[in-house]
């Protein structure tokens, strides 16, 4: 028997991820290894059909089509069909995935999916266009400049919104509860997405956002808390970890994350799938976040008191994958306190399988399960204490949300194919002395003075009274 080495067990974790980040589909995924199982025996009948439905086309279509591009939409068809994060990537929607875990990218900062036929919008990247525009989630794009989404694929639709830096492009965007549509006009730019940023908002307490998990977050977060550490000159009264609109990104980072604050082989998350490489544990150990292993163990020589400071996780909707991974492990392990509302609920592993012409697959092989065995698929962190943001909450979308979702399997369930509204309203006629358009609103600062969430962790973390929603209205949110 071959004994696997640390860096092959490494190599084994790769994206983690949830959505099309305009033009970068991101989801928990880690890399694919080739003859897993046997090749099942082909249906020619089904074969056969398919080709005589190409021949057709072929022939018979209005217009010439290229046999490149039937075959591009059937693979992406035969993908989309299974649930909304299986798609197939072509050349160029690869590089950018490759590129945006570098943490740099061109585009307008969007997370996205297809929902009955229109983009939706899971998340704004922080410091993007999108977000300083004041996009939200559950957005629904209707137009492209001129151009209406409706009959586009996703990829059709990612493709028109990228372009050349400093140029333009006007997004319609229907928002629930707002009678008219939303008119942003936005400068396309690199997105160069600050995975951790940090401060001391009080004397004694520590802030760090993670806005994304990517390559070099944990040694990023290594590095912030040493910087607030000598800035507080002594040990933390409270840390506030905010994981909120943060979509994913890399395993092995989610891992580092939680085990800056988790006791060393402490379990942070295990997989389960049919194939045999699909199930995996993975612990607060340096061989599963660290490249090198405990050589390169970045959070070796943090300060003690860290595993031990008082501390409360901000989720809400727009957290996903990764960062529900990191809530989960401190949350069933009661190292902190979760704050905010339920979670987006992306439970599932996909791996990237690339394909000889320069695209990729990324197929859902497994499902991702907290320390004790929960599954967060289609259900997300249910927050310790659920604090609203003062906001318009009907307006958020779950996983549990989107048509052909993988099922939970604590439910017992198949994929779920329901149909799902639009969830914004149908914009009624306009009178002639009425603006067309509604006014599109500025985001909250984070960690400001207006941020809810934020204000409601610190008093928790001072031993104050947090205001949390009222009981029915919580009891309605950990029913979806």
């Amino acid at each position: 028997m071959q004994v696997e080495s640390k860096n092959q067990r490494f190599a084994k974790l790769g994206l983690v991820t949830s959505g099309l980040m305009l033009g970068v589909m991101l989801s928990l995924t880690y890399s694919a290894l080739a003859g897993k199982v046997a090749k099942p025996q082909l249906p020619l009948d089904d074969l056969r059909a398919f080709a005589e439905v190409f021949g057709k086309i072929k022939t018979d279509y209005v217009e010439p089509v290229e046999d490149k591009k039937l075959i591009s939409e059937a693979i992406s068809g035969m993908l989309t069909g299974l649930d909304p994060h299986s798609t197939y990537m072509d050349p160029e929607a690869f590089k950018d995935m490759q590129a945006s875990t570098q943490g740099e990218f061109g585009g307008l900062g969007i997370e996205v999916g297809m929902e009955d036929g229109l983009v939706k919008v899971i998340s704004p990247i922080e410091d993007s266009p999108a977000y300083a525009a004041g996009l939200k989630s559950g957005d629904l794009i209707v137009k492209l400049d001129e151009t209406p989404v409706k009959g586009m694929t996703l990829n059709d639709a990612v493709k028109r919104m990228r372009g050349t830096p400093d140029t333009k492009i006007v997004l319609t965007v229907l928002r629930n509860n707002e009678s008219k549509p939303l008119l942003f006009t936005l400068t396309r730019a690199i997105i160069k997405n600050k995975s951790v940023k940090f401060k001391m908002p009080e004397p004694g307490y520590a802030y760090v956002r993670i806005t994304q998990f990517q390559e070099r977050t944990g040694e990023d977060l290594a590095k912030a808390i040493k910087t607030l550490h000598a800035e507080n000159k002594g040990p933390f009264k409270g840390f506030v970890l905010d994981l909120r609109n943060d979509p994913g990104g890399l395993l092995n980072g989610a891992v580092g994350v939680a085990a800056a604050f988790l006791p060393k082989g402490e379990l942070v998350v295990y997989t389960e799938g049919r194939a045999q490489d699909s199930k995996m544990q993975l612990t607060a150990s340096p061989e599963n976040y660290a490249r090198g292993g405990s050589a390169n163990d970045y959070i070796r020589d943090l300060p003690s008191d860290l595993k031990t400071v008082p501390m409360a996780v901000l989720i809400n909707a727009g957290s996903a994958s990764a960062s529900e991974i990191v809530a989960g492990a401190l949350q069933d392990h009661k190292r902190a306190a979760v704050l905010g509302t339920q979670s987006f609920g992306k439970g599932s592993v996909q791996t990237i399988m690339p394909m000889n012409n320069g695209a990729a697959i990324k197929l859902t092989t497994a499902r991702y399960f907290t320390p004790k065995g929960r599954s967060i698929q289609a259900k997300g962190i249910v927050p310790d204490y659920i604090v609203e943001d003062g906001t318009d909450q009907s307006n958020n979308i779950h996983e549990a949300d989107l048509s052909r979702h993988l099922s939970n399997p604590k439910d017992g369930a198949t994929n779920e194919t329901k149909p799902v509204a639009n969830g914004a309203k149908t914009p009624a006629k306009e009178k002639s002395n009425e603006k067309k358009y509604a006014e599109p609103q500025a985001p909250i600062e984070p960690a400001s003075k207006d941020d809810i969430q934020f204000t409601q962790a610190m008093n928790l973390l001072k031993g104050l009274p947090v205001l949390q929603t009222p009981p029915t209205k919580a009891e309605s949110i950990k029913a979806n």
